[in-house]
């Protein structure tokens, strides 16, 4: 090996073992603050908070995004104290994250008060003096940034269920939060309760050359996605694909092919587990089961790639009796399960009982 190969190779191990260990020590620090309360007090003394009022996070307008700002301890509690606020309260936030430079990120919610401190702050006066907006989430996706939106997914969620699970299944006493908002126990039984997601599949159908998309009627006007459900107790990931296209569409699965996972805070906490899939040949005839959907049809490539370069909800020109549909947007995981599949559709996919994940 020459000398420029060997100064080579040892700079990349270099830059690998650097950036493995600014992982490694960011996991290691947040799981620290999980586990100890007095840590992760002592990190809200130096972090920053991202503010909620009743699930809905406070955004900012900037360059035709939307940003979420963040709040140092300091700032936190000067505001509270102007409305009147009980700084206790801080104690209702939860941990989301911390940056390379381990500074603890927290999310608060100013109208859910779980511990009773004090009556939630009015939205309006907080907005004046923040100059933002405390917006619906749903309706904030297609202008969020990627970093800003995954952090808010995770506070929501925490948000959500710490609020719905303030008292043990099994006692029926009020169970405690601890710092970081990782687990709540019941002190009766020492019982641990820890957040949790709901597996669901999203499955985008083909049949070779065209895909599957449907609507449902609490869908925006025009949009569509891919299917999507829940799954059942004791069902493999195979088995939910197979029964919710049979479900949905009336179709059968024969192959498929797991694509990629994400986090997603509605309804409450799901795991979305994204998958592509193709129907038996010759069944192609759609059964919308009407339960369950609004809509179902069949989409061309040339008009799915269409659908994809418009930059959010498609806009109905006049001379337009039946306008384009138009898809989630990109930071769902939807949205690219379908680009991928534009990108590749002429990909052949692995025989169904081979697949697995």
């Amino acid at each position: 090996m020459s000398l420029y190969c060997g100064i080579a190779c040892r700079r990349k191990s270099f830059w690998c073992c650097r950036l493995l260990s600014t992982f490694v020590t960011k996991t290691r620090y947040l799981f620290e603050l999980k586990e100890d309360d007095d840590a992760c007090k002592k990190a809200q003394q130096t972090g920053s908070f991202y503010l909620f009022h009743s699930l809905a996070p406070l955004l900012q307008t900037s360059a035709h995004q939307y940003l979420a700002p963040r709040y140092s301890l300091l700032e936190l509690k000067g505001l509270l104290g102007k409305f009147g606020q009980d700084t206790k309260r801080i104690e209702d936030s939860v941990l989301i994250g911390c940056s390379e430079q381990h500074e603890a990120w927290f999310a608060l919610d100013l109208g859910l008060d779980s511990s009773s401190i004090s009556a939630s702050l009015q939205k309006p006066e907080v907005e004046a003096e923040l100059q933002g907006s405390f917006m619906e989430l749903r309706k904030a996706l297609f202008h969020l940034n990627g970093k800003d939106a995954s952090l808010l997914f995770t506070a929501q969620a925490l948000l959500r269920w710490h609020h719905a699970h303030q008292f043990c299944s099994r006692s029926g006493q009020p169970t405690k939060k601890n710092v970081a908002g990782s687990k709540r126990v019941c002190p009766s039984n020492n019982i641990i309760y820890y957040p949790q997601m709901s597996p669901v599949v999203i499955t985008l159908v083909s049949d070779g050359t065209r895909c599957l998309l449907a609507r449902q009627s609490s869908f925006p006007e025009g949009m569509y996605s891919a299917l999507a459900g829940f799954c059942d107790i004791g069902e493999s990931l195979e088995e939910t694909v197979r029964r919710e296209v049979a479900e949905e569409v009336g179709l059968e699965v024969e192959s498929l092919q797991y694509s990629a996972s994400q986090h997603w805070p509605f309804p409450t906490s799901s795991l979305m587990i994204a998958c592509h899939a193709t129907v038996k040949p010759g069944q192609t005839e759609i059964q919308v089961n009407l339960r369950e959907l609004e809509a179902a049809a069949w989409f061309s490539h040339d008009e799915v790639a269409t659908a994809l370069r418009r930059n959010g909800p498609y806009i109905q020109q006049k001379n337009e009796t039946f306008p384009p549909f138009w898809l989630p947007p990109k930071i769902a995981i939807a949205h690219q399960l379908i680009k991928e599949w534009v990108e590749k559709q002429n990909c052949p996919l692995p025989a169904y009982p081979d697949q697995v994940i």
